[in-house]
């Protein structure tokens, strides 16, 4: 059963909501139904099942918080190509 709900938002987020709804192809009704059963969901993420495949692709390195992925690239590359 459908049952109509008034909400009060800040103009600026109707329209930013609008606009994403719009780019979804949703309705804005449908977007805000979605986050509330998520929200309301009796599911825990510990319900998530993942697949034994998934599981072993995980190589159990830890990476530093303040790991520099892009300077490291950037020093293969020019170890490469030297």
């Amino acid at each position: 059963m459908n049952a109509k709900l008034t909400l009060k938002l800040d103009q600026e987020i109707i329209e930013k909501a609008k606009h994403y709804a719009s780019e979804k192809k949703l309705s804005l009704s449908r977007i805000i139904e979605n986050y509330l059963n998520s929200l309301t969901s009796d599911k825990t993420n510990n319900d998530i099942q993942i697949s034994p495949f998934v599981k072993s692709l995980s190589s159990g390195i830890k990476i530093p918080a303040d790991y520099d992925y892009k300077k490291d690239r950037a020093d293969y590359l020019e170890q490469k190509y030297k």
